[in-house]
């Protein structure tokens, strides 16, 4: 396929997905029931961390973590009591256990009570960097409490090459403009220029099916060459080819 030809397609398939309608089925329905932007903020981070396997069971478990919190995340995370957390004594997510989410609550606890916004746990000190350095920076603050060792691979890093697929997941939700009613924009500090596509094994086909990469399995590497070629395109927003690479391998095209 010519450049132009990719162009066309993806663009034609991002505009297909890149609309309200792909809400109903999708994990980012669930932040879609607030408006305060750290409630978006929590109910995000736990439907993309929890974002593995089907996603009628990712939206029924994320949907019990926010019952759970009383519907009320933000209010939750900085108001509960350490009676409250035994409501989560029992709650699994596939490899995702109750001391996981225990941990994961502690840690929005304290970070909370000295920020306004996540955003924030991914801007390192030391100035704008790239999403790689931010990432790992994140991964950095999001351990800094105690914390068992089992917990930390449901957090994902560039620097152990994992392509972070989650991670690029909420970001995008995060950063990406509101206007076509899909992501929320609601973080200014993160540039949607900046952002790296979420490569599943759904994008991950797609993109070796239409020679954007042609690596036999993903990685933050491969995450990078894919969002560069399709950046190409629209450099101010790689993201929006997200809905074109999963819609497409969606509708068994690939």
């Amino acid at each position: 396929m010519r450049q132009k030809e990719l162009e066309e397609v993806l663009n034609q398939y991002s505009d297909t997905y890149n609309r309200p309608d792909f809400i109903d089925n999708d994990p980012i329905l669930i932040p879609h029931r607030f408006s305060i932007p750290q409630d978006i903020e929590i109910a995000g981070f736990f439907a993309a961390i929890l974002a593995w396997g089907r996603r009628d069971i990712i939206i029924r478990n994320v949907n019990k973590i926010i019952e759970f919190m009383d519907n009320a995340p933000y209010d939750f995370i900085l108001n509960h009591e350490e009676e409250d957390r035994k409501r989560f004594l029992h709650f699994v997510h596939r490899t995702f256990q109750p001391d996981d989410m225990l941990y994961f609550i502690h840690f929005l606890h304290w970070f909370y009570g000295k920020n306004d916004s996540l955003e924030n746990a991914f801007i390192p000190d030391r100035g704008a960097l790239g999403m790689t350095e931010r990432l790992v920076h994140f991964k950095e603050v999001f351990f800094s409490q105690e914390h068992l060792p089992r917990t930390r691979k449901h957090v994902q890093s560039p620097a152990n090459k994992s392509a972070c697929k989650r991670l690029c997941l909420y970001l995008r939700w995060m950063v990406r403009p509101a206007d076509t009613g899909v992501d929320f924009g609601i973080w200014k500090q993160i540039k949607p220029s900046e952002l790296i596509l979420p490569v599943d094994v759904h994008v991950h086909r797609t993109a070796k099916a239409l020679k954007l990469t042609k690596s036999k399995m993903p990685n933050w590497k491969v995450a990078e060459e894919i969002t560069k070629k399709v950046g190409k395109f629209c450099p101010q927003d790689p993201c929006k080819y997200d809905f074109a690479l999963f819609g497409m391998s969606l509708e068994g095209l690939v």
